[in-house]
């Protein structure tokens, strides 16, 4: 009875203003593709000053809740779910006397459809009431047209302000590292030498010192061509999504392990990896052609040339570049390396009396190559290790890791110091200053990491080892720990079902989330979900330099529950128990890992990681989560904010 009078007042509202016709709502929609079936429709409302639109969800003898109503055309899509729509307010509403959900402003509304038929549209209705502060409009029906067809060319975009923020930091990182590789390449033993001879080829065969000039400028905008366009293939053979997976691919860090001991070996002298002679025959005999086709081919030339260098340095690169998971990071990497090669070809020709200032070939340059090994060597443990995290083998622990480093950098040490000789190298008869300055270098480097064998966190190389929990003596040799008991704020409790204490930090996490959100719910405290992977760099720095620090660190083990879940993570799934994909349709989930990650990217649209959410009980996000912080100040920060939200 009370909400036909109610009605009543709004049919007399809408005849007494009919003189001023209302119409406080606009609606658009637009269309997000998730996958090759799936897509998300969204309707946007935009509501005028003054006005209110109510939520799907009102108590009865309420006002007329929105609907939505989709047409699927007799079975051309399938409804996945409801409907899904934001916060809003929810308030006591003067006009109907109750706590009613409403949207000023903007409302989105969203709803996921499975394609089933090819269409190029769907067709919806919207029905709505509006009322202000002393009226309200009668429902209204609005007709709704989503486009399927411009939209199926289009990729989702997985993203939010941080991780943005974070690629962009970490291409940056790509280019600078490309760039210092480039000037290492150029001193080597093939390509330092041609400096001065094809600087000089320019000079000699140009008609005044301006052609030299332009025609050397030509040769290194080659250079760059060349490089740039290899990275570029490598980003279209793999693709956005398999340059994301890389860095996590148990045989892509096994490949490329076993790669990077060929290039050290070789750096090291045993042999030359070399492009074949046709090749570069080829190649240089169209450089006679002359002009801009000619000075290309010469450019060519030179890469080809100088392949047995620069090939590890380059094939490096480019996989780092790739594993980070951006598709435009090869190239990135690719403008920084040709750039650094690329400038001294210009410097020189425009000021060839520079040539004379140029150190002459010789021993050096076979040093270089000799350093630049040794640093691949490292390297190529980097990706044994991360196949050993994510198998969860334990072959290589933080310390064998730790000690493999020493054992390598003490022989540079040893190397520098001429106390090593290998197979190309000069007879050494004294050291320079500047070889001493290198040799005591390694030397501390060496002697700074060997703390690490006893548990040192070892911050300068953070980034390379395994984790200090994944270790043969996780709280460092000679101590055991003897008790499973947990101390919350100086109570001792046993530690839950299902959790474990982070070591060495002596954090409680949980790898499940179902069990860490019911333990939050037992303690009361808000969760943090820290997605993150077994082989993830940022994640490590995250922990071992921003975790540790004692602002931060007691509130992780007392004033929140961790569930850390590694996306990475490749055992099978309980009873091995396949999940369909809800992501993409007609995939099963075999991994643990998937399942983390699929639930990354659906909730919070991002697939990188570290990511941390801070959620309430009801798993809602108590702050806009946060990607790779290393300012402990603004990573405690964003802490205290979301549990001061969640109080």
């Amino acid at each position: 009875m009370k909400r036909s009078f109610l009605f009543l007042l709004v049919l007399l509202s809408f005849t007494i203003s009919q003189a001023q016709i209302y119409n406080p709502v606009k609606w658009t929609t637009s269309v997000e593709k998730l996958s090759d079936t799936e897509y998300k429709l969204i309707s946007k409302a935009s509501i005028d000053a003054g006005w209110h639109l109510y939520s799907q969800s009102v108590p009865e003898n309420g006002p007329s809740p929105t609907a939505f109503l989709y047409d699927d055309g007799g079975g051309n899509f399938k409804i996945k779910g409801n409907t899904s729509e934001e916060e809003g307010h929810t308030v006591d509403d003067p006009v109907f006397e109750m706590k009613i959900k409403y949207f000023e402003n903007t409302a989105v509304f969203e709803q996921t459809i499975e394609i089933v038929k090819d269409i190029t549209s769907v067709d919806a209705f919207v029905e709505f009431m509006v009322c202000d502060d002393t009226k309200c409009l009668p429902p209204t029906e609005v007709e709704l047209v989503f486009n399927i067809t411009e939209n199926k060319k289009e990729a989702t975009t997985i993203v939010t302000k941080s991780t943005s923020k974070e690629s962009n930091k970490s291409l940056w990182a790509i280019f600078f590292i490309a760039f210092l590789s480039g000037f290492a390449a150029l001193l080597t033993p093939c390509v330092f030498p041609m400096i001065p001879m094809t600087v000089s080829f320019f000079t000699k065969q140009s008609k005044n010192k301006a052609a030299g000039i332009k025609n050397a400028i030509i040769y290194g905008v080659s250079i760059m061509v060349i490089y740039v366009l290899l990275g570029t293939l490598v980003s279209l053979i793999f693709g956005a999504d398999a340059l994301n997976a890389l860095s996590t691919n148990v045989w892509f860090n096994l490949v490329f392990f076993i790669l990077l001991i060929v290039f050290a070996v070789s750096f090291l002298g045993a042999f030359e990896i070399m492009l074949p002679n046709s090749w570069a025959n080829k190649v240089d005999s169209q450089a006679d052609r002359g002009g801009i086709i000619g000075i290309f081919f010469m450019a060519l030339a030179l890469a080809i040339v100088s392949f047995s260098c620069t090939g590890p340095i380059v094939g490096t690169l480019l996989v780092e570049a790739a594993g980070g998971g951006n598709q435009i990071g090869p190239i990135i990497g690719m403008l920084g390396f040709s750039l650094a090669l690329a400038i001294p070809f210009a410097l020189f020709a425009a000021f060839p009396g520079w040539l004379n200032s140029l150190p002459k070939s010789g021993g050096w340059l076979n040093t270089v190559k000799v350093v630049l090994g040794f640093l691949e060597l490292a390297l190529a443990f980097k990706f044994l290790s991360n196949a050993d995290l994510v198998l969860q083998l334990h072959w290589l622990e933080r310390e064998v890791f730790i000690a493999i480093w020493i054992a390598i950098f003490g022989v540079l040490a040893l190397y520098f110091f001429g106390k090593i000789q290998l197979p190309h190298d000069s007879p050494l008869t004294h050291i320079s200053v500047g070889r001493l300055g290198l040799g005591l270098l390694s030397l501390t480097f060496t002697f700074y990491m060997i703390p690490g064998l006893w548990g040192a966190p070892l911050n300068l190389i953070s980034a390379f080892p395994p984790a200090q929990h994944y270790s043969e003596a996780p709280y460092g040799v000679g101590f055991t720990k003897l008790s499973n008991d947990l101390v919350i704020n100086g109570t001792e409790t046993k530690i839950p079902e299902g959790a474990h204490l982070m070591a060495p930090h002596n954090i409680l996490a949980f790898n499940d989330y179902d069990l860490g959100v019911a333990y939050a719910k037992k303690v009361n405290k808000p969760i943090l979900i820290d997605f993150t992977g077994h082989a993830c760099v940022n994640c490590r720095k995250m922990e071992q330099n921003v975790w540790v620090k004692d602002e931060i660190l007691p509130i992780l083990r007392n004033d929140v529950v961790l569930i850390s879940l590694y996306v990475d993570d490749k055992r099978p799934l309980p009873n091995n128990e396949e999940l369909d994909s809800k992501l993409y349709p007609g995939k099963k989930l075999k991994y643990i890992g998937q399942k983390w990650s699929e639930l990354q990217t659906i909730k919070y649209k991002t697939n990188s990681q570290p990511f941390y959410v801070l959620m309430d009980l009801n798993e809602e996000k108590l702050n806009e989560p946060a990607a790779y912080t290393p300012n402990v100040d603004e990573y405690l920060e964003w802490l205290n904010e979301g549990i001061l939200n969640f109080k």
